[in-house]
């Protein structure tokens, strides 16, 4: 379920968008979970929290802090949350896009262009759900492409990521739920419970161990047979 966060410090706009939003999952037949905050220090302490959003609709002039300045502390926190300036002004469109915005969006907003847009962010939000993580890191939450994982190590209660990179990302986790997350791609296999490899990236297998990339990999006896049976399969997919 997409999560969406409303911020503006007028609240006769909030409440015309909590309307329109109601309008649109009732139209749409589908279920949004979304908050509302008429000041952006209280969503910027909401995100530092930790909690994250999908989308955010955010207005520009605000007192205190406008929505650019509280936009650019997000981005601190959540890099790849599609944020939506809401506003009566197009001054500030140019700065809107160099700190990520996904749209600059001129007041008043008409139902007609709203689920236009929601409709546009959703299937965005959607596509990259598909091929990608979302990661709770220590520099804040951050999204990896499936694709340029090549393996995964777990250390007590850390996840560790390779990325194709050379950047590695630490995230708290349990590898059995990562290997639960990334089910249906086949080509990454568990050649040891400490382990989750992608199998693009595997150069060489030796007895024991795995190749990964130039990283040494341990493959455990008990998945021995199922990992070279795997990778067998995928090498000969591939080779079609």
């Amino acid at each position: 379920m997409a999560k969406i966060a409303f911020c503006d410090d007028d609240v006769s706009v909030l409440a015309e968008m909590q309307r329109l939003m109601e309008q649109y999952c009732a139209e749409r037949d589908c279920k949004i979970e979304y908050n509302i905050f008429n000041h952006p220090f209280d969503l910027v302490a909401e995100i530092e929290k930790g909690n994250r959003y999908d989308i955010l609709f955010m207005d520009v002039l605000m007192p205190g802090e406008n929505g650019i300045e509280a936009a650019t502390e997000i981005r601190k926190y959540d890099k790849n949350v599609k944020i939506i300036f809401v506003t009566s002004s197009s001054e500030f469109a140019v700065q809107s896009y160099v700190i990520g915005a996904y749209y600059y969006q001129l007041k008043p907003i008409w139902a007609e262009s709203f689920f236009r847009l929601l409709d546009s962010v959703l299937a965005a939000c959607k596509k990259e759900a598909e091929t990608s993580l979302i990661l709770r890191c220590k520099s804040g939450i951050t999204r990896i492409d499936i694709k340029a994982l090549e393996y995964c190590e777990v250390i007590h209660r850390t996840l560790i990521f390779h990325l194709n990179t050379g950047k590695v990302l630490e995230s708290a986790g349990s590898m059995d739920e990562l290997v639960k997350q990334l089910s249906t791609y086949p080509f990454f296999h568990r050649p040891h419970r400490s382990y989750l490899v992608n199998l693009e990236y595997v150069d060489n297998y030796m007895g024991s161990d795995v190749s990964v990339n130039g990283d040494t990999i341990q493959v455990s006896r008990s998945r021995r047979k199922p990992f070279l049976d795997a990778l067998n399969e995928y090498l000969n997919e591939v080779g079609k």
